[in-house]
């Protein structure tokens, strides 16, 4: 039997509700919706640790942050030695080839592709120059990618500064056109491309700029609980500086983006169709996690409220047909990917990974989300409609009726009738914290740490704030490990 080719699309702060099959009718995703409705949507799927490093340790791997060793942003962690998802691939006789955003180090490292064609935002610091700064560079475009002025981390905008064939979007979808293009008709293939957008910065083509009236954009969701804890002035620092008007105007940056990627998706798909692989193509939708844009007064990741850890997953194809229009709402995770695209294709699934097959019958009672460490990190216990918020700083406690409250505008946590269920889930909050979280749980029941007053801090960096980058900076290796 042929084995079927994959085609693997992952973007980076996409939230679960920026799709118009998932009922949002201010954005517009033709082309994910028509995967959507022609595939299988597993609409309950969550990043466990929703911020980039972490999560996509866990794509490429299998094994949740305790196993694969980061919780927390280590961008000089090596990756963990298990099998990836693209060297199991390769070792069962497939190509494997990857486009864009990888975020491993060193940067180089190919992580089990034959080959990789890298785009790291700008990340000199970390030692590489990479494709798509050369080909700026080759292009008359040296240094250029952030004159723009926008930050990677803050939510102002303007429209992309340098012709349509250099925004990073599109720039990528070509490559992987031109990968496709060139498969060893002899074998099959797995195709990886991971889209640095809609992660800021938010810089979209004012072509899509253009489909989003300002005014129309809908406001955040704020519930009834930001203001009551130190923790929350804390996580919502980030957005405080930005008036209603910057808002509108960023979330029409950010649906922006959003459009531009699902657009491009087609001339990948028509790609596929055109090469004759398009029937024996498995199609995979997902996001690295999501974005808060504003809701409850916060905005980027580090969270486990819905709009941060709330990611699509779409598998789709004509591989799939038998289980065409399928709306799955088991309780699945990026760490399940691996085993899934495994088992679709017939390969056995390495023993080192920790997900599940959410294609066959298997299903998880419950979800543990962990992000950060110390003061700012937090904890997630996800089980049936009932989701479960932790903050070590000064011991807090949030509890979700998802099913009746998805915005999350309501904390339960002190509500009479979720007195023994919130016992349980704290209980098995307990039972899955490690290392240095152990100090939270003193006879069996948490404790945290102590609780101070939140104190603003100044941040002269604009929160990273890249700069013109011609000449290059000083002192870097292509190759090597400095940083």
């Amino acid at each position: 039997m042929a084995q079927n080719h994959v085609l693997f699309i992952c973007t980076d702060h996409w939230p679960a509700a920026l799709l118009g099959s998932h009922g949002n009718s201010d954005i517009m995703t033709p082309t994910l919706d028509a995967l959507a409705r022609d595939g299988i949507d597993f609409t309950q799927c969550y990043s466990t640790c929703p911020v980039c490093i972490p999560a996509r340790r866990s794509i490429m791997t299998g094994t949740f942050p305790k196993t694969h060793g980061d919780r927390v942003y280590s961008d000089h962690m090596e990756m963990p030695e298990f099998p990836s998802l693209a060297q199991t691939f390769r070792d069962a006789g497939y190509q494997a080839y990857g486009v864009g955003k990888l975020h491993v180090y060193p940067q180089r490292n190919r992580i089990g592709f034959d080959d990789v064609v890298l785009m790291e935002e700008g990340r000199y610091e970390l030692g590489v120059v990479d494709d798509y700064q050369v080909w700026l560079g080759e292009n008359g475009y040296a240094g250029a990618e952030f004159a723009h002025s926008m930050g990677s981390n803050t939510y102002y905008t303007r429209p992309w500064h340098l012709n349509e064939e250099a925004h990073p979007t599109t720039w990528a979808t070509k490559q992987m056109c031109r990968t496709i293009k060139r498969i060893d008709p002899t074998r099959p293939g797995f195709f990886y491309i991971s889209y640095q957008a809609p992660h800021p910065p938010l810089v979209p083509l004012q072509t899509y700029l253009d489909m989003y009236d300002e005014p129309s954009m809908p406001l955040p969701v704020l519930g009834d609980w930001e203001k009551e804890h130190p923790i929350y002035q804390a996580l919502q620092e980030l957005a405080d500086e930005y008036s209603e008007r910057d808002i509108r105007r960023a979330l029409r940056a950010f649906y922006a983006q959003c459009t531009h990627i699902d657009h491009q998706i087609r001339l990948l798909i028509g790609t596929l169709r055109e090469c004759n692989l398009l029937d024996d193509t498995i199609i995979v939708f997902t996001s690295d996690h999501g974005d808060m844009l504003f809701d409850h007064g916060m905005v980027a990741k580090r969270l486990f409220y819905e709009q941060a850890a709330h990611v699509p997953l779409l598998f789709s194809g004509k591989p799939l047909h038998k289980r065409r229009g399928e709306v799955n709402d088991k309780l699945v995770c990026l760490e399940d990917i691996m085993p899934t695209l495994l088992s679709l294709c017939g390969i056995s699934v390495p023993a080192s990974v920790e997900g599940i097959d959410i294609c066959s019958e298997t299903r998880r009672d419950y979800l543990y989300g962990e992000c950060g460490e110390g003061e700012k990190a937090t904890r997630m216990i996800r089980k049936g409609e009932l989701k479960l918020i932790y903050y070590p700083w000064g011991n807090h406690l949030q509890l979700f009726n998802l099913h009746q409250d998805p915005d999350e505008l309501h904390d339960c946590a002190h509500d009479g009738q979720y007195v023994a269920i919130l016992k349980e889930l704290e209980q098995l909050l307990i039972s899955n914290l490690h290392g240095s979280d152990l100090s939270w749980v003193k006879d069996g029941n948490l404790v945290g740490l102590g609780e101070k007053v939140f104190e603003p801090k100044p941040h002269y960096g604009l929160y990273n704030q890249r700069g013109l980058h011609w000449p290059a900076p000083s002192g870097y290796s292509n190759i090597g490990k400095n940083a």
